[in-house]
This record gives C-alpha cells, structure tokens and sequence, in this order.
C-alpha cells in the first residue's frame, strides 16, 4: 500500500504530498501521522500540497480532521503550498479547513509552526496571575 512519507524536522513533522490523494491514501496518512506526532512527542505538523491539483470535498475534510486530531495530541497543523485552483474549489464546495493555519510556503509555514509553539509554551510556562 502507498505510503506517504513524514519527515521529523526538529520539534515538527514534514509531509510532502507529490501524487494525488484518494481516499485510502489520506486515511492512511491521518493514522500515520497520529502514530509519529505520539512516537517522536512533535510539536507541529506541516503538510506541504503544492504537488495536488486537485483536492475533492472528502480530503478537504480529512486535512480539518487531521489538524483536530494533532491538537488532541498537542501539535499544530500548518498547510502550506494551496494552489489558487484547490482553494477556489476548497470554497465552492463549502469546505472549512478549521483548526488548520495555512500559509504560502514551506519556510512561511516552519515559522508560523515556531512561532504558535514559542506563544504555547510561554502561555503555559508563564507566571500565574
């Protein structure tokens, strides 16, 4: 079965998606991901598809479900790479990605990633009232 790979990049996971999805492929990958973010302790994932051209209504959701279930597990999710086409048709078809930031590009999305995990940790670090 196809495997989409997920690299650990310091306190973050890297997922480059470069084929087109289907259904079992993004299941897959939210397992996937759910098992590394709990095996390495991730902070944040950040999910590159600049490589999809197209992104139906079912994977729109499963990117919202995957940020919902990385939260539970204390990582934030970042989407970067959304083709001017894919966002059009993520809108027309009434898809909310919530919970997921987006952001441009890969290096735009690393410092978004730093960025909610500095105002996290000194949130929770910081002197009571």
């Amino acid at each position: 079965m196809e495997q989409t790979p997920i690299l650990k990049v310091g306190p973050f996971l890297l997922v480059t998606i470069q084929v087109d999805m289907h259904d079992r492929l993004v299941q897959r990958l939210q397992t996937d991901l759910a098992e590394r973010i709990t095996a390495t302790g991730a902070r944040g994932v950040l999910i590159d598809i600049s490589g999809l051209d197209i992104v139906d209504s079912f994977i729109g959701r499963m990117f919202g479900d995957i940020a919902a279930q990385a939260r539970i597990l204390d990582a934030e999710t970042v989407v970067v790479g959304m083709r001017p086409a894919v966002a059009i048709t993520l809108v027309e078809l009434g898809v909310r990605l919530q919970g997921v930031r987006t952001a441009l590009n890969v290096e735009k999305g690393m410092d978004l990633l730093q960025a909610a995990v500095a105002g996290e940790e000194e949130r929770v670090g910081g002197s009571p009232d």
